[in-house]
């Protein structure tokens, strides 16, 4: 006859294990990058090849290849290497390392990559070919030479916003940039920056003029949506690219990258615009968006 077994085992004579609490996985508050790792994958806009969104310790976004590369193919100037999450350009000694998209990107017009890498951009050429014959991507149309005529009603699809004292280029208009963080079922907010209940910025025409070292731009005004008179922590939010909930909850992981872009007056021309955007016509947008002009 079997004996019974102890209380610590099963009728098996398994042991029994004890129950162990779930914990869940949060974002540090004051980590360089809230980027979740289902977030870093995306698709290169003008190839359509894969990249991997990282952030540098500056907490500016980088693409970089989605795979490692021998370090010896790969000249030291190109190599990077990522750490607890942030990428850093250099090498970290180790046989392997990774590269910036942008060197091997075959949609740019860029001097020719190096020749370990040739082999590898022609591969990237040849697979972007095959995603627009299979109707998988459409490549972004090519700039004409002769600028179009404007519409009449002026509402910039890039807007130029200023805020911490830095100038970047909007990928929406400033009422559609949409909140990059996650939801509590996984999802992207879908609340947009501008809330109604927040202080916005200003329309405003400032002067055109280039950094030094450039050649003079041919506007003489562009309008601006300066976010520089509301507080500190409204324009912190904006760099975030958070709605004010989301703002509030610095656990909130990122489920996209932050798609503001250094503005160069000379490589985006063609987003200025030299006269202020026409107010918006449906009720409850007043407080939204105020326009003025700097005298």
């Amino acid at each position: 006859m079997r004996s019974t077994p102890p209380a610590s085992r099963h009728w098996d004579g398994s042991p029994v294990l004890a129950h162990r609490a779930r914990r869940s996985l949060q974002v540090t508050p004051d980590g360089v990058s809230r980027l979740l790792r289902c977030g870093q994958s995306d698709r290169c806009r003008e190839c359509g090849n894969r990249i991997e969104w990282y952030h540098r310790s500056n907490r500016r976004p980088v693409r970089l290849h989605p795979h490692e590369l021998p370090a010896a193919r790969v000249p030291v100037a190109c190599r990077w290497h990522v750490s607890s999450g942030v990428a850093h350009p250099a090498g970290d000694g180790s046989s392997w390392c990774r590269l910036p998209h942008a060197v091997v990107c075959p949609a740019r017009d860029t001097p020719p990559s190096p020749r370990e890498l040739a082999g590898l951009r022609r591969s990237l050429a040849v697979r972007s070919r095959r995603l627009i014959d299979a109707g998988l991507f459409t490549p972004p149309p090519a700039s004409p030479e002769s600028p179009a005529p404007r519409p009449s009603l002026c509402r910039p699809a890039r807007p130029i916003v200023q805020l911490l004292y830095v100038r970047y280029l909007a990928a929406r208009p400033v009422d559609e940039i949409q909140c990059v963080a996650q939801t509590r079922r996984r999802h992207r907010c879908t609340s947009p920056l501008l809330a109604p209940d927040a202080p916005g910025g200003t329309w405003m025409l400032v002067p055109a003029t280039a950094t030094s070292g450039q050649l003079a731009l041919p506007a003489e005004v562009m309008a601006v949506y300066d976010l520089g008179r509301v507080p500190y922590a409204e324009q912190l939010r904006w760099r975030a690219q958070r709605c004010p909930q989301h703002a509030a909850s610095p656990t909130a992981a990122d489920l996209a990258v932050a798609e503001w872009e250094p503005f160069d007056p000379l490589r985006h021309h063609e987003h200025i615009h030299a006269r202020l955007p026409a107010p918006a016509r449906h009720p409850g947008s007043a407080g939204r968006a105020r326009q003025g002009a700097r005298p």
